[in-house]
């Protein structure tokens, strides 16, 4: 991992006319991390994410890639750089397009000089890397299982060999076996590819197999990041403190004496300032 990041959020902001979605978001991802961005519905996770991908304005604040900022109208390079997976993979896909069509589209539109036999080959390699047969490529969206439809949003996405990843609650409403297959897809590709992730989440208690750091978010603010296990073993916000107590406990005797926490959102502060508690753990107060 280098000391420059590969994708830098600074200052990033998105206001719905009073409404702050997001405040003053600074976050940097490097080459091979993966990132947990984790917070319940409504906190500014998805808003953050359609910000990244240039789909929502920019209030205030810049994105960097590589060091060189990011302009509202992106060029097909950095499009194809930093790719999104959706929470419903089968909205983004057309019902009528068989799903060999549907794995194409974007390859046609990036890699347009590439020889047919060279773009087949494209399609076959992302079935292959997320697990999937090439007999499904007849097939169209509604024939498949949900499972089958969210490793094909992903192997649309992989197909680019994106830099940056971001997977905004992929995993959820899937049953466990989906769920590991396809964490260990992304793990996998971290690996092999030095992809970066952004993995959005509401489920802390996925975040300490799969992440490397993770970001912990509430009323549009990241208000503490650290390592899962600094997260986990010594969470300084009321708002952290309040997710972990809501994690389930399989030991039946630590369950039963956990404490919940109840977290009340106190009115805004204006002036709020990060304390560093180690090199890689922080906390918004």
């Amino acid at each position: 991992m280098t000391n420059q990041a590969l994708l830098a959020l600074q200052d990033i902001s998105i206001h719905y006319g009073s409404v702050e979605a997001v405040s003053n978001i600074t976050l940097r991802i490097h080459e091979g991390e993966l990132i947990g961005l984790v917070g319940e519905s409504g906190s500014g996770k998805s808003t953050l994410a359609k910000g990244i991908m240039g789909l929502e304005r920019l209030t205030k604040g810049d994105i960097y890639f590589r060091g060189e900022r990011l302009k509202p109208k992106r060029s097909k390079a950095e499009k194809q750089a930093i790719q999104m997976v959706f929470q419903d993979a089968s909205a983004a896909m057309n019902p009528r397009m068989k799903l060999k069509e549907i794995m194409q589209e974007g390859v046609n539109i990036h890699f347009p000089d590439l020889s047919r036999e060279a773009k087949q080959k494209r399609v076959h390699e992302s079935m292959r890397q997320v697990g999937l047969t090439e007999h499904l490529l007849e097939r169209y969206p509604h024939e498949l299982s949900g499972g089958q439809r969210q490793r094909i949003g992903l192997a649309r996405s992989i197909i680019l060999k994106p830099k940056v990843l971001i997977a905004d609650e992929i995993i959820s409403g899937l049953d466990v076996s989906n769920q590991a297959t396809i964490l260990t897809l992304l793990q996998k590709l971290k690996e092999t590819e030095k992809m970066a992730y952004l993995f959005i989440t509401h489920d802390l208690s996925i975040v300490p197999y799969v992440c490397d750091r993770v970001a912990i978010m509430t009323e549009g603010k990241i208000v503490e990041i650290g390592t899962p296990e600094e997260l986990f073993q010594n969470p300084q916000h009321p708002y952290t403190k309040s997710l972990l107590s809501s994690v389930p406990i399989a030991d039946p005797i630590r369950e039963e004496k956990r404490e919940m926490v109840d977290y009340k959102p106190s009115e805004r502060k204006d002036h709020l300032n990060w304390y560093q508690i180690t090199k890689t753990h922080a906390v918004l107060q």
